[in-house]
């Protein structure tokens, strides 16, 4: 019996929950009323205000520039006018300004041309990337034109497609395969075209039978020189450093990158929209959004304008079935817990996951045990609970002495712990205090 491929450090199994919308195809929505158009939506500096209050804006436009080589551009989803622009707390707690865009009652139809872009130069293909305003849509929201970007003296020759979307609940990144496969494709083989990889591999975990399906055919009827490797379902399989343990069996040394290893990953979701950036000429305004939860009426995926209010999501998606405890940005096991339904779609808003009482019940805290299970679980190697102990204690130093930094905060070791520690919290706090 073949083995099925998977990191073999840790990990846990969470319930699913993907019945919930996974086989609700994409939907859009009707546009919003009022859009709220933060201009920090991406890891690095905010993007610099190229609009004021009372201005006019088009679809497509560029409303915020890129402030630093680590930041990205802001463009319009909409056509309307600007209301104000005011201070907002996003879902993850980053205070940022934001536009607050009223859209015209008629938008104009926009076709977007596509352009040939096989003789583009790798830096050429950046550039538009980069004017694009394209960053990770898998929640870690690096820009892509950066992450892309071969530092000289190194080379690519794997390129991983992450197509595994462990978190529960989570679905948007399964429809989009399934139902844009073509598009995902050709937005992989641009970045292959930058990157020039020896080897393209996508990675889907088994439960998603009917979009590893879907990748196959179009890479059988195309030619593409890429292999889609199915992996066994394991939390957190998404993530860079435990992607490429399982699927080309290359281990990324403590504090260094994929490229360190001589791959680059992307998310799929991430390749869709580098195919409607360089292809297209549209930039990242609107993406895929699983709208779902024990307390979501009726849970859907929709693909929705950046800027778009929680509030009208979930109106869109019939309200509440039940009193809702918790609003969580993404999966229940990387996500921001927030609690203001006027929080807007960013453009790394993979999912809005709303609990009822039961779903979200937390366990009593009590003592630690030492059992080691945190240690048994950790996909890094880490020994959570001593940790802990060091973090609790304000030995700061200590704790990143034992690499501290490592932690991918993925909630491994909080699942896993019969005494229900907030270990994750206490590894963010720990190395906040202890980079100072």
């Amino acid at each position: 019996m073949q083995r099925i491929p998977t990191f073999k450090k840790g990990g846990v199994h969470p319930d699913g929950k993907k019945g919930l919308s996974s086989g609700k195809p994409i939907e859009s929505m009707p546009l919003p009323s009022e859009l709220i158009i933060p201009l920090s939506q991406h890891l690095g500096a905010p993007a610099t205000p190229l609009k004021q209050k009372g201005d006019t804006v088009s679809i497509g436009e560029k409303i915020g520039k890129a402030a630093s080589f680590i930041s990205a551009d802001i463009h319009s989803p909409v056509s309307g006018t600007v209301k104000e622009i005011r201070k907002v707390v996003l879902a993850n707690s980053v205070v940022c300004d934001a536009y607050v865009v009223i859209p015209e009652a008629v938008q104009p139809v926009v076709e977007w041309q596509e352009h040939t872009y096989d003789s583009l130069s790798p830096a050429e293909l950046l550039a538009i990337i980069q004017d694009m305003g394209i960053v990770g849509t898998g929640g870690a929201t690096f820009p892509t034109h950066v992450k892309l970007a071969v530092p000289k003296g190194l080379d690519v020759n794997a390129l991983v497609v992450n197509g595994v979307e462990c978190e529960p609940y989570l679905t948007a990144d399964h429809r989009i395969m399934l139902e844009q496969a073509e598009k995902v494709l050709k937005g992989v083989m641009i970045a292959a075209q930058i990157t020039t990889p020896n080897q393209i591999v996508i990675g889907v975990e088994n439960n998603k039978p009917d979009a590893i399906d879907a990748l196959r055919a179009c890479i059988a009827s195309h030619g593409y020189p890429v292999s889609v490797v199915a992996l066994k379902v394991k939390y957190p399989q998404g993530d860079e450093k435990q992607l490429l343990k399982a699927t080309i069996g290359r281990e990324i040394p403590s504090g260094k990158l994929p490229i360190d290893v001589g791959a680059a990953v992307v998310n799929v979701g991430t390749a869709y929209a580098i195919y409607e950036g360089v292809a297209l000429r549209k930039p990242l305004i609107d993406r895929v959004v699983t709208v779902t939860g024990e307390a979501v009426s009726d849970p859907k995926n929709l693909r929705v304008p950046i800027g778009t209010k929680v509030a009208d999501l979930l109106a869109f998606c019939g309200g509440f079935s039940q009193e809702p405890t918790k609003f969580i940005s993404g999966g229940p096991m990387m996500g921001f817990a927030f609690f203001d339904d006027q929080t807007p779609v960013c453009k790394g808003t993979s999912g809005i996951l709303v609990l009822g009482s039961e779903a979200s019940m937390e366990g009593k805290r009590t003592h630690c045990i030492s059992c080691g299970r945190c240690v048994a679980a950790c996909p890094m190697g880490l020994q959570p609970t001593k940790l802990y102990r060091l973090i609790e204690n304000k030995r700061y130093e200590d704790a990143m002495k034992m690499n501290l930094m490592d932690c991918k905060e993925c909630g491994c070791c909080a699942f896993s712990c019969p005494a229900h520690l907030p270990l994750v919290q206490g590894m963010k706090i720990g190395k906040k205090l202890g980079r100072k």
